[in-house]
């Protein structure tokens, strides 16, 4: 008796392999963030894995499993039910690696400090790459273009428009522009944010535009974004310390005009 690993009948072959990838990486980043809160709290049979006195992450397992799901993948080409599982496999070592980005970003253990915030930022970035994915969505789809040429110049135009709104401090609006176009023109076009590498290149102190990005974006400024993080950074007691959210990262200090100091700061 064969085996419907299909999950919805509606979905093509390779989208059913990105809804079993989604499915896996949603799945196993909310278990992984219900066990690393257990670690911490004392709570259930969990704790962390050392070898050598050395403390083991769990990405460690999400990259051998990224590299294990690749090599078989590129070297054997299985087919189903076995690429099924692949896609599986490839979801949890990419929730384990991703959960733990702020880590390979600042190259130190920052889960549960607001540095940490980056990676619920990379998770919830991949969620949206593979919810357009699962959709079809796809970057290289340009019904209107004729012949090859135009196909790779429509698509380095849009990646163009993504990269500068991803620039601009628009990081969501520039990766779903990545697979719609018109959205990576809109985050392309609008203001910066006062601390993106745009602003910084190309807002000149004093200017009218750094100043008008200062008052669309004051510091401290709360956004939805922000608010679904803090779903997942509520930091869990320890030593009877009580609960409290991982706070945002403390609200840069304003840029000071370059140039030689006049007479009353010296």
């Amino acid at each position: 008796m064969g085996i419907d690993l299909e999950l919805l009948p509606v979905l093509a072959a390779r989208r059913t392999l990105v809804a079993w990838m989604v499915l896996a990486f949603l799945v196993t980043f909310l278990v992984t963030r219900l066990v690393t809160r257990a670690i911490r709290t004392g709570r259930g049979p969990f704790h962390d894995e050392s070898v050598g006195g050395v403390h083991v992450h769990h990405e460690v397992y999400g990259i051998f499993l990224l590299l294990g799901t690749g090599t078989v993948e590129f070297t054997y080409q299985p087919a189903p039910p076995v690429l099924q599982v692949l896609a599986v496999l490839f979801g949890v070592g990419a929730a384990l690696t991703l959960d733990e980005f702020a880590l390979w970003l600042h190259l130190e253990d920052v889960y549960w400090s607001s540095e940490g915030r980056s990676s619920i930022d990379a998770v919830l970035v991949a969620l949206v790459v593979g919810g357009l994915l699962l959709i079809g969505a796809n970057p290289f789809d340009a019904a209107d273009a004729h012949g090859e040429l135009e196909l790779w110049l429509t698509v380095l135009t849009n990646l163009a428009f993504a990269l500068v709104a991803i620039l601009k401090g628009r990081v969501v609006l520039g990766v779903v522009g990545v697979f719609v176009p018109v959205v990576a023109i809109v985050g392309a076009v609008r203001l910066a944010r006062p601390r993106s590498p745009w602003a910084r290149r190309w807002y000149r102190a004093g200017s009218r535009r750094l100043a008008r990005a200062q008052a669309r974006y004051p510091a401290g400024r709360r956004t939805r974004w922000d608010a679904l993080v803090d779903l997942f950074t509520v930091v869990p007691p320890r030593h009877g310390v009580p609960v409290t959210a991982a706070p945002p990262p403390s609200p840069p200090a304003p840029d000071r005009p370059r140039g030689r100091p006049d007479r009353a700061s010296r």
